[in-house]
């Protein structure tokens, strides 16, 4: 009989499966040079594993590696879009 992996946190789980974020940033880095590891692991937190009950460690990294990269290129576009813009105030030696 297997024993259950639990997790005590978000970031116990993000550092188990960082082997396969990494793999998966691979890929999806050759098509979307702006995506971040963060990226990923921000989606699949908000969007496919938010409601989720008693998800397996197998599960978790089947998400990773499968989710398709467009939607990762979707979420990023709109996280951008939808940040509030600031003017920086910093202040110029201009000549």
């Amino acid at each position: 009989m297997a024993k259950d992996i639990e997790f005590n946190s978000a970031i116990e789980l993000y550092n188990r499966v960082k082997p396969a974020l990494k793999v998966k940033y691979k890929e999806i880095h050759k098509d979307y040079d702006y995506i971040k590891l963060a990226d990923i692991w921000n989606y699949l937190i908000q969007y496919k594993w938010r409601n989720a009950k008693d998800l397996v460690l197998s599960d978790v990294v089947d998400d990773i590696l499968n989710i398709e990269n467009k939607k990762i290129d979707e979420y990023v576009k709109k996280d951008i879009k939808d940040q509030d813009k600031e003017i920086i105030e910093e202040e110029l030696d201009i000549i």
